[in-house]
């Protein structure tokens, strides 16, 4: 008798995964096994760019890159970032440290100049990897602003960033974007770099290859924290690898399997359970454009006849209500998944029918456990993926505690989501402190997310312990924007909470009170943020007032705040939404 035929003894809220394998390689060494199987399969098609590339082609671009990095001068261990939009050589330079034992930075290309300078400074990137614009922003107007000396080609002993190369990319157009700068010893162009590739050896690239340990720090994503800061959780070649091999299993990915990826490589959602779970099963993955627009999504699934679609609520929505939606053929999707926020239930079953994705599934985690904790798969009911996020992937155990004493509640019961197994992150780097209050002194990663398991271990998220706002799959603390506001000369006093939107999941409210006599509009306040953070933190509903609810003891009452929103907005419908 084992022990699942015993649970009904002790109801409690606590589940495990069956797992049968785990993959003990390196990324790189899975992607030469899955190169020795299949060399000619195709691995990556990017629309825009007109790359298609086998998976020998894959890894011949990456051991290239990678001698060309060794030849640079980077060292195991060493950090390395990439600033840049979803293009085909993003995957590259990924696998290409994966080899030489450095460690991938992402940043989030809509970050400004100080959240950019704060994560260089943080993880000491050492070389980093960005294409020359995204959008609205001009990263190398922003580089030259943090790191004049590589543009001067003034050597800086003292700096611990040496190198910019900048990428190619196009726009969202396909049009191929031109960079305005002068080369020299330390910005390079890709070309340049690759160029150094010959005077380094395969048998040196061997060399350091073997010694790279899949335990070993491969990835550094960066997490808003409530301490006003961005934190980097550290992830081990282990922790991605598996993550997303169980990624692709929930969705029965294959060797046959064409997955649509429009959600950005930075993040987990992009990076794991997508392309790496794809590449996990020698899948193909298809790149529709730079970031997620409707349209190059919908040609890029009809032109290359995807199986497969993922996104954030968001995105599915906003293609289901395109007025060309209906001129685009999705018949050859049949999975993928949502993930990144709350999915309203009717938003599952408009995906499975009118998109034809009968096995859409949701994944549910965060970075911090690589990211998976929960999905459903395929083969659970379309009431139970419309409802739920899943039960425990394999090899990963959870649990609900009661957010006050840390005690398991029993199962019907919310309280506090926890997780063990081998997703768990290395750590936030260089952040022990961070580190020990998320993990406890058993291995359990505590979420802040709320949440109830049911008889059969099925998780329903009914909300978050911290006041975290997601939106559109975006994490938000109040906290970074508080402390954001709180230099604009005339705020005395800024409250930051999430407010519930149909679209978005949830969407940014502030109320703000401002200093005696001082003058300050919306307008003003939302220009003067454009300069200062990511646009997705930039509070849609802003309330000038001259006071906070507060209680006795002088807490200040944010969900009074959202209540009274709510009710003035007319969110009422909005806050109604069920969500898995």
């Amino acid at each position: 008798m084992d022990a699942k035929s015993l649970s009904f003894i002790q109801p409690l809220s606590y589940d495990y995964g069956h797992c049968n394998e785990l993959l003990g390689f390196t990324l790189s060494n899975h992607l030469d096994l899955i190169c020795q199987l299949q060399p000619q399969a195709e691995m990556v098609i990017s629309c825009l760019e007109n790359k298609r590339l086998t998976y020998s082609q894959f890894k011949g671009e990456t051991d290239q890159l990678a001698r060309a990095l060794l030849a640079r001068g980077i060292e195991r261990g060493d950090r390395v970032g990439i600033w840049s939009a979803n293009n085909w050589r993003w995957l590259t330079v990924l696998y290409a440290t994966a080899r030489i034992g450095a460690v991938l930075v992402n940043i989030n290309p809509a970050y400004r100049t100080n959240e950019v300078e704060y994560v260089l400074r943080q993880s000491g990137v050492k070389l980093l990897f960005a294409i020359a614009s995204n959008r609205s922003s001009n990263y190398l107007e922003m580089l030259q602003e943090l790191a004049p000396h590589v543009f001067s080609g003034a050597y800086d002993t003292s700096a611990e960033l040496k190198d910019i190369v900048v990428m190619p990319a196009v726009n969202i157009d396909g049009s191929a974007q031109v960079a305005d700068f002068t080369v020299n010893h330390s910005l390079l162009t890709w070309n340049s770099l690759l160029e150094l590739s010959p005077t380094v050896s395969p048998d040196l690239l061997a060399e350091r290859e073997r010694s790279v340990q899949f335990d070993d720090a491969v990835n550094i994503q960066y997490t808003s924290g409530t301490t006003g800061f961005p934190k980097g959780v550290t992830l081990s070649h282990h922790n991605l690898l598996n993550n997303a091999f169980f990624a692709a299993r929930a969705m029965a990915l294959d060797t046959t399997s064409r997955f649509c990826v429009p959600m950005p490589f930075y993040h987990c959602g992009g990076m794991v359970s997508s392309a790496l779970a794809t590449f996990s099963v020698g899948g193909t993955l298809v790149l529709p454009g730079p970031y997620f627009e409707e349209l190059t999504v919908m040609s890029a699934v009809q032109q290359e006849k995807c199986t497969h679609l993922c996104g954030v609520p968001t995105m599915f929505i906003t293609q289901l209500e395109h007025p060309r939606f209906i001129e685009h053929d999705y018949t050859s999707l049949k999975g993928g998944f949502l993930a990144g926020a709350p999915c309203p239930v009717q938003l599952m079953r408009r995906v499975a029918t009118e998109m034809h994705v009968p096995e859409v599934v949701i994944l549910y985690g965060l970075t911090e456990v690589s990211p998976l904790m929960t999905a459903t798969t395929t083969t659970d009911s379309m009431e139970i993926r419309a409802t739920t996020v899943g039960r425990a992937i394999p090899g990963v155990e959870v649990k609900v505690v009661d957010a006050l004493t840390g005690e398991i509640v029993p199962r019907g019961t919310q309280g506090e989501l926890c997780c063990r197994g081998h997703g768990i992150m290395l750590g936030y780097w260089q952040n022990a402190q961070a580190t020990s209050d998320c993990i406890d002194a058993a291995g359990w990663l505590h979420s802040g997310d709320l949440g109830v398991m049911n008889a059969d271990g099925y998780l329903h998220i009914t909300g978050r312990k911290k006041d975290m706002i997601i939106r559109g799959g975006e994490n938000i603390y109040p906290r970074e924007i508080e402390e954001v506001l709180h230099h604009h000369p005339a705020v005395s006093q800024a409250q930051v909470f999430g407010l519930p939107d149909a679209r978005l999941g949830e969407e940014v409210g502030l109320w703000l009170i401002l200093k005696n006599d001082a003058k300050l509009s919306e307008g003003e306040l939302t220009e003067w943020l454009k300069q200062e953070m990511a646009h997705f933190k930039i509070p849609r509903y802003v309330r000038f007032v001259d006071n906070f609810p507060m209680t006795v003891t002088g807490k200040v009452q944010k969900f009074a705040m959202r209540e009274q929103m709510v009710i003035e907005l007319g969110l009422a419908s909005a806050a109604a939404i069920e969500t898995a």
